[in-house]
């Protein structure tokens, strides 16, 4: 197996796996991000912006509402006028400040609800205003506008839209951007450019859209934040993905794999829930029964994270370990009914792993378990051919060890989500 010692990873890749990830939650929500990062490039390079803030503007556009932590947040903020909260912004931000790479686009995400208001929205909470917030914003609210037209229905549509933005010239937006709007908007090319899929081909492409070299623990920092932006809407699933990716990284250890790959174990196992973006919040947190409509949409969330992952080509040998957490050794699980040999040996140690946490860590419906009844659940799941016997074997003689690693490691996420938790009341107190 590969050692990742170093990768190469263009953050175009890794902005459009959590971009096309969040936009699957909802129909109405499709290809949000990503246009609103494209209109943002092209109101920058309309305004004569230097590349690389062109290049930050079209990243941040694309992650833009990754603080919106439920559906009904993402499709209040489709509202043109009043559908705005600092709330959501103030938590992309500070996901972001975690990561180096991505602090910057931070910064733009933080403000990019702020109206102008006559200038008076140039500071907000003491602080000033980036001008790419107000870029943002203003980008925001076209994509709003354009929803879901085709290419047809929106060159018809250019006058209704040019209107409705200049009608807000001075309250929402600041009048310049407004009127590099109005220059932007006579150019047929920009409007076609945003009503088909492969627009954003060839602008990824170009040599500006960077490439960042990775170590292994550049590599695991940037999983946390994916596992963040998964795990933090709500309380309950704030631990998950940590627990998993510690009992998994120490499970391969255990197993006699390099200190290389099990850092791929741990990467993997904060990712194997990035599907769950595609599922909204409310139906993750749902007390009582789920439906079948409802078990059905959870259970496509693993298609979504090897969906999501195949973005980056780099994770070939991460993505089917993340992916495959729910194949079974007797083929009935998903989404592909693998069975057997044809479940890798990290796709086994990812499926027991995550069982194993999802048992002992605490619901809100039951205290997590002890060791007796994990061991009673994991071997009637051996004996129904759910899980790998030899891996579940290998937990339960090293099960002090594991449920020590994954507690610690539980303990340390949930603390840092009431600390998120609580700077974000505090920075949009009044503001909300």
């Amino acid at each position: 197996m590969a050692q990742l010692k170093e990768l190469s990873v263009p953050l175009s890749d890794l902005i459009n796996c959590l971009s096309n990830t969040i936009d699957l939650v909802s129909p109405v929500l499709a290809d949000h991000h990503n246009r609103v990062g494209l209109v943002a490039y092209a109101l920058a390079s309309q305004l004569g912006l230097p590349e690389e803030a062109r290049v930050d503007l079209y990243f941040a556009g694309n992650i833009h509402d990754i603080g919106a932590l439920s559906l009904t947040d993402r499709v209040r903020l489709l509202q043109f006028d009043g559908g705005e909260t600092d709330r959501h912004a103030e938590t992309g931000a500070l996901l972001l400040e975690m990561f180096c790479p991505l602090a910057r686009m931070g910064e733009l995400i933080r403000f990019h609800h702020v109206r102008w208001e006559d200038g008076a929205g140039e500071v907000r909470r003491g602080r000033e205003v980036p001008f790419g917030s107000d870029i943002l914003h203003l980008a925001d609210r076209i994509s709003v506008l354009i929803g879901t037209m085709d290419g047809i229905n929106l060159l018809v549509r250019i006058p209704d839209i040019l209107s409705r933005i200049e009608n807000s010239s001075a309250d929402m937006f600041a009048p310049t951007l407004v009127e590099a709007f109005r220059d932007l908007s006579s150019k047929e090319a920009f409007w076609l450019s945003l009503a088909f899929p492969e627009r954003n081909q060839a602008l990824v492409r170009q040599e500006h859209f960077r490439t960042f070299k990775l170590d292994t623990d550049g590599i695991v920092h940037m999983s946390r934040l994916f596992a963040r932006i998964i795990d933090f809407r709500s309380r309950f699933t704030a631990t998950h993905s940590s627990g998993v990716a510690a009992s998994a990284e120490t499970l391969a250890r255990l197993s006699g794999r390099s200190v290389a790959e099990c850092a791929q174990m741990r990467i993997a196992g904060l990712l194997h829930d990035l599907g769950k973006l595609a599922v909204p919040a409310e139906l993750l947190e749902k007390p009582g029964a789920l439906t079948i409509n409802e078990i059905a949409l959870v259970r496509c969330h693993t298609y979504f994270t090897r969906r999501a992952l195949e973005n980056i080509q780099s994770f070939d040998s991460i993505t089917p370990w993340s992916a495959n957490h729910h194949e079974r050794i007797d083929g009935k699980g998903y989404p592909d009914h693998l069975g057997g040999d044809n479940i890798l040996h990290g796709s086994r140690i990812m499926a027991v792993s995550d069982v194993f946490t999802a048992l002992t860590e605490n619901r809100p419906y039951r205290a997590g378990m002890d060791h007796k009844s994990t061991q009673k659940v994991l071997n009637s799941m051996v004996s129904q051919s759910a899980l790998d016997p030899d891996i579940v074997d290998l937990l339960m003689c090293n099960f002090d060890e594991i449920h020590t690693v994954c507690a610690e490691a539980q303990t340390e996420a949930v603390i840092e989500f009431d600390k998120i938790c609580e700077r974000v009341a505090l920075m949009t107190a009044g503001h909300a």
